[in-house]
């Protein structure tokens, strides 16, 4: 039988069954903390001879100066001609969606008049220059560089500066074809916490940008957190999260593979089945049973089931959408009869997957929406990764002779109470004499 948790939502301590099935601490140990800052430290005192150095070190191969560390744009042209067609037919037709999704997301600025004369409003421009940071060697995820690359072009970012490690200096071709379709605009062969100082503080070959996106091991995660405010970070992600509302009415293999496909990421993600009808759950957890020696990742999924999956029996639907609210997935499939109605009831999840045939990895790969989604209960407060996080918003603000002297008396007031009679004096220079 299956070695993953049976619970009722009837149960006693099932508040504290969840709890606990859901805690997840990703916070860094010291001896992590120390190494990060030292490279950062190092990195900014050295700059590319440090550089060189831990790519060195780390990557296992010998790079003689910064200069060999960029791979140049016509190496990623021609990984893009040299992959086989159905690949490069499979990234195109994901990157056309994906950038036709994020043309919707665009902000635009907008202003509006006073009867005085009075203009306000909002303007909005996209950031100067972003890196992004791509897992390398086993790890290596085209559809991430994508995912992270295009919503950065479609808001107007003028320089793209992509990161990837070379372990042993094998290049991965997908991901620099990919890196080939997004239009990005300089790539260089360093990973780990280095890679995320180069390109926080800049080096004399690396620029120093203005926002660090993009998934990395716990380094690199660490290393995000710890240059965030000379930067802007997208997130810190924690391990991937599946949450499936069920009505019993689906095939419970397809259950069965859904909540598979977040368990194979790694031992750490979490999949979990909600679920009213008592005999549906055990149906599914025949099917894990069943399909589970056929996965080529079982031992991962199996240790992901066993630590931090779930089959939980609810009392009715209403009920598994507050519990779904609760937890704040990643990734919630509504695999119910009407799905649309349900999603409306849902406040708190990265993305949401209607229907009995959205599997969820349509949205890893070539839905449109894009994959970067808040983990760990973030979702309560965050948002998927967008063309919104790679604008800005300025605002504008015009006052008018008429209109200074009212807002001039009002900030008169404020200030005085304030005790910043430099603030008073400045909008009372501009008042006219009652």
């Amino acid at each position: 039988m299956a070695d993953i948790r049976k619970l009722k939502t009837t149960d006693a301590d099932f508040q504290a069954q969840l709890d606990a099935l859901l805690a997840w601490d990703s916070v860094s140990d010291k001896a992590v903390n120390d190494t990060v800052e030292q490279v950062i430290a190092d990195i900014r005192s050295r700059g590319d001879a440090a550089l060189v150095e831990y790519t060195n070190r780390f990557d296992g191969w010998q790079a003689g100066s910064a200069a060999d560390l960029e791979i140049p744009l016509h190496r990623l042209a021609a990984a893009h001609a040299a992959i086989p067609v159905e690949r490069r037919e499979a990234l195109e037709h994901a990157a056309q969606r994906i950038r036709a999704y994020a043309e919707h997301q665009k902000m635009s600025g907008w202003s509006y008049t006073e009867d005085d004369g009075t203009v306000l409003g909002q303007q909005v421009t996209p950031l100067d220059r972003v890196g992004l940071y791509v897992p390398g060697g086993k790890a290596a995820y085209p559809s991430s560089v994508l995912m992270n690359a295009i919503p950065a072009k479609v808001a107007g970012v003028a320089e793209l500066i992509m990161v990837v490690p070379t372990p042993k200096g094998a290049v991965n071709e997908l991901v620099l074809a990919a890196a080939h379709i997004a239009g990005v605009d300089k790539v260089f062969a360093v990973g780990g916490s280095q890679a995320v100082a180069a390109l926080a503080y800049g080096t004399e070959s690396v620029p120093p940008v203005d926002k660090i996106v993009g998934p990395g091991n716990i380094y690199v995660a660490t290393a995000k957190r710890a240059v965030f405010g000379q930067v802007g970070i997208d997130m810190v992600a924690g391990p991937s999260e599946i949450l499936v509302i069920c009505d019993g009415g689906t095939d419970p293999d397809w259950i069965a593979m859904d909540l598979f496909s977040q368990a194979e990421h790694d031992q750490d993600a979490q999949s979990i089945l909600l679920c009213p009808d008592a005999a549906f759950v055990a149906a599914v957890e025949a099917s894990i049973d069943k399909l589970l020696p056929t996965m080529e990742r079982a031992d991962i999924i199996a240790t992901a089931l066993k630590d931090r999956g779930a089959l939980v029996t609810c009392a009715d639907l209403d009920e598994a959408v507050a519990v779904a609210n609760f937890i704040a997935p990643e990734h919630l499939e509504l695999s119910v009869a009407d799905p649309q109605a349900m999603a409306a009831r849902i406040k708190h999840a990265g993305a949401i997957f209607m229907g009995r045939y959205t599997s969820e990895p349509l949205g890893d790969y070539c839905a449109g929406p894009n994959h970067v989604l808040p983990t760990s209960r973030t979702a309560r407060f965050s948002s998927p990764l967008g063309v919104y996080d790679f604008q800005k918003r300025s605002s504008l603000i015009m006052v008018s002779g008429p209109g200074a002297q009212a807002l001039g008396r009002t900030a008169s007031v404020l200030a005085r109470g304030e005790g910043l009679t430099a603030h008073a004096r400045a909008a009372e220079y501009r008042l006219e004499d009652d």
